[in-house]
């Protein structure tokens, strides 16, 4: 008979309990996660992001929005009216409520109206303006508010390759920070004046419309250029902007709010008009000289002017050739080297004259309209 677990009068033999070895309770998705977490990205920077975040957090503060108006009669009324004309940007100058920015920023402006990083918003007046620098300084009249000056850097040690920072406000989107490098240096470009400002500073930190007259910052967020003018067809940022070199601003700002104007001091001559048609004329290069103005130096050590002959002829007198070792070709090379002097200053003139050179040494004098 075969014999079954279930077949009647049959024994089954007792099943043993399986022995429990360990138990351990389900693991958590805590659990199961490494222990060592990776430190969070907020608490990571790099050494360059660290420097950038740092200028920012200095600098910005120093920066300042500029709004442009001018007033215009509505045809509907006799009153006129303030109309926006543009914006652009500033930076603190000091702590006597000085703003320097770019002259086109404000030009022909009959409002202009600073706002601070805090949002207070002051009205502004031009105390000076140079432009053959493109440069303008404002006054606001802030003294319940904490100014923040820009630290002022040396331009003249920037290199190829330094790291630069642009703050400004481009299509009025404030405190905008963009970053980038000294593409080049010792460019010139044409002022609105069509002076060219020489020694610019090429970079291809983002630059756009209503950046002109913002800060251009070296690594330590020193001043070292502001920020004038791009080179785009588009108008838009292209790669290719320009700064004023600090160098000339701490130069020129001094003067534009202790006289209104630069102290270009004179030599004491008269150059001719029309230059170009007289250097064709007599094949040469050099300031020729029309006159000298009395009681100068050049009048009283000989300096001569344009002459007639017996028959009429004109006759040509000194042409500056040099001014202190350098070159003068044109009235433009005059102009740059006189900027680079103050009244008072002895200067060794050069000129040709019936081809014999001549030498003066001439103390400049301060403009004779101040």
């Amino acid at each position: 008979m075969a014999l079954g677990s279930d077949a009647p009068g049959s024994q089954v033999a007792p099943q043993e309990t399986p022995q429990v070895v360990s138990q351990t309770a389900p693991q958590t998705a805590s659990q199961i996660a490494p222990q060592t977490a990776p430190p969070s990205y907020a608490d990571f920077h790099t050494d360059d992001e660290t420097n950038n975040i740092d200028i920012f957090k200095r600098a910005s503060a120093s920066v300042v929005n500029i709004t442009n108006s001018r007033l215009v009669r509505s045809p509907y009324s006799l009153n006129p009216q303030s109309v926006p004309q543009g914006s652009g940007t500033g930076f603190v100058w000091g702590d006597e409520g000085y703003i320097v920015t770019n002259f086109h920023v404000v030009q022909q402006a009959n409002r202009v109206t600073v706002t601070l990083q805090d949002g207070s918003t002051f009205d502004a007046r031009a105390v000076g303006l140079d432009p053959d620098k493109d440069l303008a300084v404002l006054k606001i009249e802030a003294e319940d508010v904490k100014l923040v000056p820009v630290e002022l850097g040396d331009s003249g040690l920037l290199e190829v390759g330094r790291k630069v920072i642009a703050i400004g406000n481009p299509f009025g989107l404030d405190t905008t920070m963009t970053v980038g490098i000294v593409s080049a240096l010792g460019r010139e470009i044409d002022s609105i004046s069509q002076r060219k400002i020489r020694d610019v500073i090429q970079t291809d930190a983002a630059i756009n419309p209503g950046n002109s007259g913002g800060p251009l910052l070296n690594s330590l967020g020193q001043l070292v250029g502001v920020n004038t003018a791009i080179y785009s067809p588009s108008g838009a940022s292209s790669g290719i902007g320009f700064a004023i070199p600090v160098n000339t601003v701490k130069r020129v700002v001094p003067e534009l709010i202790a006289y209104g104007r630069v102290q270009t001091p004179i030599l004491g001559i008269t150059p001719v008009p029309q230059p170009d048609y007289y250097r064709r004329l007599w094949g040469i290069q050099g300031v020729i000289v029309m006159g000298t103005v009395p009681n100068t130096e050049p009048a009283l050590k000989g300096m001569r002017g344009l002459s007639r002959s017996q028959r009429g002829r004109i006759q040509l007198g000194d042409v500056i050739v040099e001014i202190d070792g350098n070159k003068i070709t044109n009235e433009s090379d005059y102009a740059d080297v006189m900027e680079e002097h103050r009244p008072g200053d002895i200067v060794e003139v050069i000129t040709q004259r019936d081809n014999q050179r001549l030498r003066y040494e001439i103390e400049l004098q301060a403009p004779q309209n101040n």
